[in-house]
């Protein structure tokens, strides 16, 4: 038997200030389409990693962060769209979909992006939150072309390759790992628990990216179209590239791959809707395991970022020996 306190702790990410020089690279020495937006220089008085920051005509955003300390490259694209982008009744989407960006695009055979990324040297992987979703590898410098390449062909050529069978398959595989992580795991349904209690019903907070088997058993290969086609344009995308690279040759590459991807549907950002508890709320869950587990939480800050959150974690490290965090934006 558990018992949980409702409420919340956050996590906190340190963001460095920016004093933008953007007249270093004027736009005659960039690639057409392609626009310097900021650029963040090294500074040896301050823990900062130096980037530049750019916007292409269609929209996606590309940030470029050189260090040749190693010959190896990290590619990164999020998307902003996480599960608090879905509808009541088709929860655990953007997690599903997640999932369906690895099977292949028209011109990457099923299950050939895992082999050319492992071939190549280079490791891969993909996650999902409530509020975006990144797909991402690392892999020897010299393959730097062709994983933007891959990316793109992702972003720009998906429902080509999008089959009734793979979207079985994945289904499948979802709800397996939400029974492995969830169901059939010691204390798995604390967090969903707390979620639901945390935010009213019908929240974009209250379920876990995750989702509900029910959901994820009414959805059909129609919906998962709909979703890329809402959410997966370039216009709603950051790529980010860090590591041993030639700023020149890489832009020339993003143009030459991603450039001519049209713009998806426009993206408001969503309202902050931050959890308000007027009492304290208690659960109690009830399965076969010999400890009791208790967790307690409080509604805090709204949103990552916020100037009391370092105040906030480190008052979450004092509470308990090994805290047990948890950070949900609004």
């Amino acid at each position: 038997m558990r018992k949980i306190w409702l409420g919340l702790l956050s996590v906190v990410f340190v963001y460095g200030c920016s004093n933008s020089d953007v007249s270093t690279q004027t736009a005659s020495a960039l690639p057409p389409g392609i626009t310097l937006v900021e650029e963040m220089k090294a500074d040896p008085d301050r823990v900062m990693i130096p980037y530049s920051k750019y916007k292409l005509d269609n929209g996606l955003t590309v940030i470029l962060a050189p260090d040749d300390s190693d010959p190896l490259v990290h590619v990164d694209v999020t998307y902003h769209v996480g599960s608090a982008r879905e509808e009541i009744g088709k929860s655990g989407f953007a997690h599903f979909f997640e999932h369906m960006m690895f099977q292949g695009s028209e011109h990457v055979g099923d299950q050939q992006h895992f082999k050319i990324i492992t071939e190549a040297g280079g490791t891969l992987n993909g996650t999902t939150t409530r509020d975006r979703t990144n797909y991402f590898e690392t892999v020897p410098s010299n393959q730097l072309e062709k994983m933007l390449w891959l990316e793109a062909d992702r972003m720009g050529f998906l429902l080509g390759a999008v089959s009734q069978r793979k979207f079985e398959i994945q289904r499948d595989t979802v709800k397996n790992e939400r029974a492995q992580n969830f169901d059939n795991r010691p204390y798995g349904l604390i967090w969903e628990r707390m979620g639901e209690a945390m935010f009213p019903e019908g929240h974009p907070y209250s379920w876990q990216p995750i989702g509900y088997v029910e959901d994820l058993d009414r959805v059909n290969v129609n919906d998962l179209k709909a979703f890329f086609l809402r959410w997966y344009g370039p216009n709603n995308a950051v790529l980010t590239i860090g590591g041993d690279i030639d700023k020149a040759q890489t832009l020339e590459w993003i143009h030459k791959y991603f450039g001519t991807i049209p713009e998806g549907p426009s993206v408001e950002k969503a309202p902050k809707q931050p959890a308000v508890l007027p009492e304290d709320r208690y659960i109690t869950l009830e399965d076969r395991i010999r400890q009791p587990m208790v967790v307690i939480g409080w509604p805090t800050t709204s949103y990552r970022g916020a100037d009391d959150q370092v105040v906030l974690d480190a008052m979450a490290d004092a509470l308990v020996a090994v805290p047990m965090v948890c950070c949900i934006k609004s």
